[in-house]
């Protein structure tokens, strides 16, 4: 046993300081990024926020909302294999949705399926797993980028800088940062395992950036500032969970709960989850997530116009032109927990 004395820190421990800039307008930020990837080469143009591959908001739908705005989806894998060949014969009208899956066999079996009917229009994989520090897990993405070479893959989730690096080496183009800090997450509570997420993007960015790999903070963010001080920190990607959860796009059903519209929104590890998946919470595990119901949110569009706006703004506060330079440009002040308390309830 040992105990590490860096500090680390959360999202709701830090501000943004603003700086001098010539900015007269929001307008005038540019929040588009242009990658090419370390891996595939394939070339990425885009707005670079994605929807969580979560039943909720992982849907086609959600989809070709954000592809308006030049947003990303991560397709849910419990769609069938129908589904999922006409929904990426739309390409190239959503050019970047991430086809996802786990590291079972099966999983592998119907990607390949697929693929091979689908051909070059999927071009993105999310290979997701809520532990990426298995052996398994790094077996599976040696075999995955040995028979598709030329695809895009995005996978964890890890939160450090080491096992970072030797996802990057092992094929990964996108590493997938983040242990715990979503909204319908109970990983940390359940296991005791987790890590501040701003630390843990810090420090997975600096590993990611120095072999030239990218990473994609996936969860935590509950408000537009939250995806700024993200990609403030250096994440090349940001993933939003129940930020677009609650919508139309989502496909559940609206609930009339005490007189007010809800919306369903759960962990995918959750019990109702794996009930609805798995048939059931397997004997040898809990469930690490939870339901909650949400208010009703409408259309998406007024949520992503506000999240846009947010991070446009942000970088209007310190000068930068480019979403590309908020990380240059951004200093972070620690908060006491006192200000925390009364910048969160404002």
């Amino acid at each position: 046993m040992r105990i590490e004395q860096d500090l680390k820190l959360d999202f709701k421990d830090v501000l943004i300081r603003p700086k001098r800039s010539t900015l007269t307008s929001r307008s005038e930020v540019d929040i588009s990024r242009d990658f090419v990837f370390l891996h595939s080469q394939r070339k990425y143009h885009g707005i670079p926020i994605i929807a969580a591959n979560m039943d909720a908001t992982g849907t086609f739908a959600m989809a070709r909302a954000l592809a308006r705005h030049q947003l990303s989806v991560a397709v849910h894998k419990h769609y069938g294999e129908a589904e999922l060949l006409a929904f990426f014969a739309e390409q190239p009208a959503i050019p970047t949705a991430f086809y996802s899956m786990g590291i079972t066999q099966p999983d592998y079996d119907k990607f390949r399926r697929v693929k091979e009917q689908a051909g070059g229009t999927i071009e993105y994989v999310c290979v997701d797993v809520a532990n990426g520090y298995t052996k398994a897990f790094v077996g599976f993405i040696h075999k995955l980028r040995t028979a598709y070479p030329d695809i895009t893959i995005m996978a964890g989730n890890v939160v450090t800088g080491e096992m970072t690096e030797e996802l990057i080496l092992d094929g990964v183009d996108i590493v997938k940062v983040g242990i715990g800090p979503g909204s319908v997450c109970t990983t940390r509570r359940m296991s005791g395992v987790g890590y501040p997420q701003l630390s843990a993007i810090i420090e997975c960015a600096d590993a990611a950036h120095g072999l030239h790999g990218l990473i994609c903070a996936d969860g935590g963010c509950t408000s537009p500032g939250d995806l700024a001080k993200a990609f403030g920190a250096g994440a090349d990607f940001v993933m939003l969970g129940g930020m677009l959860a609650g919508h139309d796009e989502c496909g559940f059903e609206i609930i009339e709960h005490d007189g007010i519209q809800k919306m369903r929104f759960y962990g995918m590890s959750s019990r109702e989850a794996m009930e609805k998946y798995a048939g059931g919470v397997a004997e040898y595990r809990a469930a690490e997530g939870k339901d909650v119901l949400l208010d009703y949110r409408g259309a998406v569009e007024d949520t992503v116009q506000e999240i846009l706006g947010g991070v446009r703004s942000a970088c209007t506060y310190v000068g930068a032109r480019k979403l590309k330079e908020l990380s240059k440009r951004t200093t972070f002040i620690r908060v006491t927990q006192q200000l925390n308390e009364v910048f969160g309830q404002a």
